[in-house]
C-alpha cells in the first residue's frame, strides 16, 4: 500500500508554490493538484522526481505530463462540478485523477492497450472511478457524447472535427495543435451549433496524438 506522508504533502505544497509563481491562479485547480499524490505514479527509486515540475517517461514512448502543463490545461477548461468531461489520452492517469477532484463525470480513452491496462489497475487500487475506454481517442467517444469539456493530452496536427462535434453548446475543447516539435495550446468553444470561437495560448511540447485524426493517420 502506498503512503502519502507529511514529507510528500510538503513536497506537493512546494510544487503548488511553483505553479502559482508560474501564473496558475485557479484555486480549485491548485487544490485538485495538491490532492493528488503524484508520487503514486512513480517507482520508489524516482520519488525525488515526482514533485519536480517536469514531465517523466512512463514507458510505451509516453510521459506523465509536467504538473504546470496539467494545471494550465485544466485551468483553461474551467471545469464545474456538474460538467461531463472527456479526456483524450489517459496515459498514466495523472491528469484524469486531477479532473476527478473537480467533477465525478470523467470519461477517459487511451490508444495504447498496455497503458490502458496499467491505468485501470491504478484507478481501482486508489478508489477512483472514471469511465475508462481503450480505443482511438482522436475520434472522441461518440457513444457517450455530448460533453461539456474535452481535453486532449497529446499534440495534434489539427483540430479533429469529430471532437468539436461532440461538444455541447457552450462546451469547451482544450487541445495542443502544431507540428511534432511544438504545439500551440488552443481553446475552442462551441457557441452555437455551427459557430465556434478559437483562442490561442502558450507553446508546449506533447507526445504525438495517434489514431485516425493523429500523426499516424494514413495520408
Amino acid at each position: 500500500m502506498q503512503t502519502d506522508s507529511y514529507r510528500h504533502k510538503g513536497m506537493r505544497r512546494a510544487l503548488i508554490k511553483v505553479l502559482r509563481d508560474k501564473g496558475i491562479r485557479d484555486e480549485r485547480v491548485l487544490a485538485a493538484i495538491d490532492a493528488v499524490p503524484r508520487h503514486y505514479f512513480f517507482e520508489k527509486a524516482f520519488l525525488e522526481q515526482a514533485y519536480q515540475d517536469k514531465a517523466f517517461p512512463i514507458g510505451e514512448g509516453q510521459t506523465i505530463s509536467q504538473p504546470y502543463t496539467v494545471a494550465f490545461q485544466t485551468e483553461l477548461l474551467q471545469v464545474k462540478s456538474t460538467d461531463k468531461v472527456l479526456e483524450i489520452g489517459t496515459g498514466s492517469g495523472y491528469q484524469c485523477s486531477v479532473l476527478l477532484q473537480l467533477t465525478p463525470h470523467v470519461y477517459t480513452i487511451e490508444y495504447n492497450r498496455a497503458l490502458y491496462e496499467k491505468a485501470l489497475v491504478f484507478f481501482k487500487k486508489n478508489g477512483l472511478r472514471p469511465y475508462t475506454f481503450h480505443g482511438d481517442g482522436s475520434q472522441g467517444l461518440p457513444q457517450h457524447a455530448p460533453y461539456d469539456k474535452i481535453i486532449v493530452t497529446a499534440g495534434a496536427p489539427g483540430v479533429p472535427r469529430s471532437l468539436v462535434q461532440q461538444l455541447n453548446i457552450g462546451g469547451v475543447l482544450v487541445i495542443p495543435v502544431g507540428n511534432e516539435k511544438s504545439q500551440k495550446m488552443m481553446r475552442i468553444t462551441r457557441v452555437e451549433e455551427n459557430e465556434f470561437t478559437k483562442e490561442a495560448f502558450s507553446d508546449f511540447k506533447f507526445v504525438p496524438l495517434l489514431g485516425k485524426s493523429g500523426w499516424d493517420a494514413e495520408l
